[in-house]
C-alpha cells in the first residue's frame, strides 16, 4: 500500500500525495508514464507537459509534472492581474 502524505498545495486545499509508479529511465534519457497513471490523468498523446523541479537547501529534490495548458491557467490569473495593475499605473 502506498504511504500518503498530507500537506497543503499551491492549489490552498489539503492534498494528498502518493508513490503512483516506479519508471525506469532508458539510455536515451526516456521515460514512459504507465497506462493506468496516463488515464487516471487524463493525459493523451500530443499533451505537453511542464517538469516542475522542486528544491530543498538549494538542491534538486523532486520532480512534478503538470499539462502545460493547467500551468498557463494557474500562472495566467496572478500574471494577468500584476500586467493589469501595470498598466493602469
Amino acid at each position: 500500500m502506498p504511504k500518503k502524505s498530507k500537506d497543503k498545495g499551491s492549489c490552498e486545499e489539503q492534498c494528498c500525495y502518493q508513490v503512483s509508479a516506479v519508471i525506469a529511465v532508458d539510455a536515451r534519457g526516456q521515460m514512459v508514464l504507465p497506462k493506468d497513471v496516463r488515464e487516471k490523468m487524463g493525459i493523451n498523446p500530443g499533451d505537453k507537459l511542464a517538469v516542475i523541479m522542486h528544491e530543498s537547501s538549494g538542491r534538486p529534490c523532486c520532480l512534478s509534472m503538470m499539462r502545460v495548458n493547467d500551468l498557463s491557467m494557474m500562472v495566467s490569473g496572478p500574471l494577468g492581474e500584476a500586467l493589469k495593475e501595470k498598466e493602469t499605473r
